[in-house]
């Protein structure tokens, strides 16, 4: 059983930056394959990056490629989503998520998300 909690979301403005962390209980942190998505206001949610267990391969959404960056620190059980340049269309809640398969995951944990606002 792996807890999910996400945290860093907040209101920035368009070009600004902002990290996200999702720490995780449990001690099989560093066996999951880890992931963020993103749902937009009124829309479904959205793939945005994923990191191996190992961190030693890393994909990303054509959206945020170049602008986000996925990485993760097994000793601190946590994983982080710095993103940069951000835009408008951004805006989203943004959940973390745990799985195996990588780099197509099965996605078995899920966080309750962090809310992350760009104004333009």
């Amino acid at each position: 059983q792996v807890q999910l909690v996400e945290s860093g979301g907040g209101l920035v403005q368009a070009g600004g930056s902002l990290r996200l962390s999702c720490a995780a209980s449990g001690r099989t942190f560093s066996t999951y394959d880890m992931g963020w998505f993103r749902q937009p206001p009124e829309k479904e949610r959205e793939f945005v990056a994923a990191i191996r267990w190992s961190g030693g391969s890393t994909r990303y959404a054509d959206s945020v490629k170049g602008r986000f960056s996925i990485s993760r620190d097994n000793a601190k059980n946590t994983v982080y989503l710095q993103m940069n340049s951000l835009k408008p269309e951004d805006t989203a809640v943004y959940y973390c998520a745990a799985g195996t398969n990588y780099p197509i995951i099965n996605y078995n944990y899920w966080g309750q998300g962090t809310q992350v606002t760009v104004s333009s």
